[in-house]
């Protein structure tokens, strides 16, 4: 994967708009306003994900020279992925997924509602 086909994806997924909220060599993705994703471009060879804790625990276990504990973040409740090793594109995209999926979950009733009008 690169870095044009994770913006891609992130970028087709409902509510998403990308930003740079800590400066312009750190490419935010939001859905409804709340970073779901986070990546260098200075060197976007990895991609920050929310991930539920006892699931980013077990892929890191799995995958430990490809994810890691989130670089910068919260390490319970994020993962740095590597986007240029050898996890399948569509893997990825699976942990993308999931990470927007629980930032969409801890969104207020009247956001989600809002989401889902779009």
């Amino acid at each position: 994967m690169n870095i044009e086909i994770l913006r891609n994806y992130c970028l087709s997924l409902k509510g998403v708009t990308e930003s740079f909220p800590f400066g312009e060599d750190t490419l935010v993705y939001k859905v409804m306003g709340k970073i779901f994703a986070i990546t260098g471009l200075d060197n976007p060879t990895t991609v920050n994900l929310k991930c539920r804790p006892e699931y980013a625990i077990e892929l890191r276990e799995d995958y430990p020279e490809a994810i890691f504990p989130g670089y910068h973040m919260n390490k319970k409740h994020w993962n740095t992925v590597s986007i240029i090793d050898n996890l399948p594109d569509s893997f990825i995209f699976s942990l993308i997924d999931h990470s927007y999926e629980l930032v969409i979950a801890g969104l207020p009733a009247k956001i989600r509602e809002e989401l889902k009008s779009l």
